[in-house]
């Protein structure tokens, strides 16, 4: 069974998913005039005042939250066992590729999460939308929607899931000795309790879980980074030489290193996935370029800080590489070894946090697919049921065939929104035209209405 899944998940990456990652991620960056860089400012002014238009005697989810559920389901199992299994397998120029994806995919997050809000629809206590949503509104292919929705609902309920478990398990199993059937049950319980309060419950645990895990972590690392500072130039060193040596290229190392770094980088930050933007719907906001941009700085916060912070502390600590440990394991012994013993029981606690946030952010976006399907409340209740047996299934499953389950779902699933947002992308642009005549025409805040763009004025029922 693993052996067949991996020579599926192998002719997948290798010969479709890298090509249109990075193409569609490069043709991005250049139809929106390198967004991702120019608007960097914008990006952290938005986040920092969004406070979202609230109706009176509604239930609304603020831009921060939904970027805070979006980044729970970022950072997690990805940043820290994640790195470690791109680091391991593809060597220290994977990080290179890693950076690469963000870099470039942030432009296919901003048209992603942009595409979402435009085409959002508006429920009793929020708004719900995502690829299913433009899939069948923006390209009048509702068989479209409902195979993403199927897809999204296996990787991130069932798949991802399962993969954040066994990454919590086996982070505790060393760093405590705990037993996983007994650690698993309990994740699970605690999974369901927070699933059951829907979307307003996941939102609020995920607006505080999320900056503490994610400062913790960042201090951490920015301590461990000013104790090895003279080894900096030695890593960037051995990154940029791994990524494009004579002897990688000799040796098929740099496409080892390149497909480890774009998948270990697309399961971390999810740029074209097709994930984030089911949550970005859901902000209430007065343009939707708006809610594109904070989900773009998303990405960058992803990988260009967290996942640099990992790849920082292995690399410095001069672990062996050799395959004889990887994943989360690989991080503990790397962290061990810069801030002894401590370092096995802290990335112990970080990854509770990380992958606890990431189910119930996983969570969300099979919930909100689910309903496009069905409006069934039961068959709602029966997949929160089984997203809870995924967690207990994967706290005991091996972790090779939990993430080579995971890399084919994730793949199949970027597949159909990667050409689902080559078609729909003019409407990304012509409303970030709009955006941007506003800003420089000096209003502060930018607010879409359907006559902004005649294009557009038959677009959006919530605009």
């Amino acid at each position: 069974m693993l052996e067949w899944l991996t020579g599926v998940n192998d002719f997948l990456w290798t010969y479709i998913l890298i090509v249109m990652l990075l193409g569609c991620a490069a043709w991005f960056t250049f139809k929106t005039g390198f967004v991702q860089f120019r608007m960097l400012g914008e990006m952290i002014r938005l986040l920092r005042d969004s406070t979202g238009r609230h109706t009176p005697g509604e239930k609304h989810i603020s831009s921060f939250q939904a970027f805070a559920v979006s980044l729970a389901s970022r950072v997690g199992t990805g940043n820290l066992a994640g790195v470690a299994t791109a680091v391991a397998v593809g060597g220290p120029g994977a990080v290179f590729w890693m950076w690469l994806i963000a870099l470039l995919g942030a432009a296919s997050a901003f048209v992603e999460s942009t595409l979402a809000q435009l085409y959002k629809i508006k429920e009793k206590d929020s708004f719900i939308g995502g690829p299913a949503y433009y899939m069948k509104t923006g390209l009048g292919r509702p068989w479209m929607g409902v195979l993403f929705a199927v897809l999204i609902s296996v990787t991130f309920g069932f798949a991802f899931n399962s993969v954040q478990s066994n990454t919590i398990c086996a982070a505790w199993g060393q760093a405590f000795g705990f037993d996983v059937a007994v650690l698993g049950g309990i994740i699970t319980v605690l999974t369901l309790l927070v699933i059951f309060g829907g979307i307003q419950r996941i939102a609020r645990v995920s607006s505080i879980v999320v900056p503490v895990m994610a400062l913790g972590y960042i201090l951490l690392a920015l301590t461990i980074v000013v104790l090895n500072i003279k080894e900096i130039p030695r890593v960037f060193e051995i990154i940029l030489s791994n990524a494009f040596g004579w002897e990688q290229v000799a040796g098929g190392g740099v496409g080892a290193a390149l497909m480890q770094g774009i998948k270990r980088g697309l399961f971390s930050n999810e740029a074209g996935m097709g994930s984030a933007p089911n949550v970005a719907a859901t902000a209430d906001v007065s343009h939707p370029v708006k809610q594109g941009l904070i989900q773009a700085l998303g990405v960058f916060t992803d990988t260009l800080v967290i996942c640099t912070c990992t790849a920082f502390i292995i690399l410095f600590s001069q672990v062996p590489l050799d395959g004889t440990i990887n994943g989360i394991q690989l991080t503990q012994a790397a962290l061990t070894t810069q801030i002894g013993n401590f370092g096995n029981i802290f990335v112990a606690l970080a990854i509770l946090l990380f992958a606890f946030s990431s189910i119930i952010g996983n969570y969300y976006y099979g919930e909100a697919n689910i309903r496009f399907i069905t409006q069934k409340r039961s068959v709602l209740f029966l997949y929160r049921l089984l997203v809870g047996g995924m967690v207990l299934f994967g706290a005991l499953a091996s972790l090779d065939l939990a993430w080579a389950l995971a890399d084919i779902t994730m793949g199949l699933m970027a597949l159909c929104n990667l050409i689902a947002i080559i078609l729909l992308g003019r409407q990304a642009f012509l409303l970030l035209k709009d955006y941007t005549i506003q800003k420089r025409a000096g209003i502060v805040s930018p607010v879409y209405a359907k006559g902004n763009v005649p294009e557009l004025k038959d677009i959006g029922e919530c605009w």
